[in-house]
């Protein structure tokens, strides 16, 4: 029995890149639906691509015609969908790379890649949502002060308050919560959450506890999670 092709959407407006990108991934065994904008990409995804399926995994360019990447992303994340995004850019600057993630996506490569770290990202995105499923976690809710982590229905709470987290937001909430009071690296939290080591010049974990914070102190609630200097980062009750 053979193991079954993972689906791949890849939105690419490029047709050098489109072409020999989905030649690489179709040899590496991935079945890739690419189109060329993200007007396209969107229409693929509520209607299914060619065979009627839905992508296991979305990649999209940032830079688009017609709807770029970061709409499709925001898109995607309004309409409730936990689709791995991977975002393909050109662009460099820390506050591009940051608007990718503040959009929804799970992670980002730089142009020009490597298809060996591309497929590597991949490969940590499927296995980040194939735990999730094979291993959801004990159903009891987490609870930090007045913070409510309920794992089977991927909800939180802080008092009354609903917090409307994104996949990778609240897989990183509920690992720093399952081990509150203790200091977890911040290599430990890219091999937990990512599956990847981004090495020590990556923003991506600063950004995502940005986010965390915003969210759960909003409205005047006490800081959970600290920041533990040239170590990483704790979850715990301010005393």
């Amino acid at each position: 029995m053979t193991e079954e092709r993972l689906q791949v959407l890849l939105a690419e407006d490029d047709r050098a890149v489109r072409e020999s990108l989905a030649r690489a991934m179709t040899l590496e065994g991935y079945d890739v639906d690419a189109v060329n904008d993200g007007a396209a990409a969107l229409e693929r995804l509520r209607d299914g691509s060619g065979n009627g399926a839905l992508p296991d995994i979305v990649i999209l360019d940032v830079s688009m015609p017609a709807v770029d990447g970061l709409t499709v992303c925001r898109v995607l994340r309004s309409e409730g969908s936990r689709l791995p995004i991977l975002m393909l850019t050109a662009r460099t600057e820390p506050s591009d790379r940051i608007a990718g993630l503040d959009a929804g996506a799970d992670d980002y490569v730089l142009k020009p890649f490597d298809l060996g770290e591309l497929f590597a990202r991949l490969r940590a995105l499927v296995r980040r949502t194939t735990t999730e499923i094979e291993e959801p976690g004990g159903a009891e809710p987490l609870v930090l002060d007045d913070l409510v982590i309920e794992p089977a229905g991927r909800r939180v709470r802080r008092g009354s308050r609903e917090l409307d987290l994104s996949k990778t937001e609240f897989d990183l909430l509920e690992l720093l919560v399952r081990n509150a009071g203790i200091v977890l690296d911040h290599s430990t939290i890219y091999e937990r959450i990512w599956n990847y080591d981004f090495g020590p010049d990556s923003k991506n974990l600063a950004v995502y506890i940005g986010y965390l914070r915003r969210k759960t102190e909003d409205e005047g609630g006490s800081r959970l999670i600290h920041t533990v200097r040239g170590v990483g980062y704790s979850a715990r009750v301010e005393q």
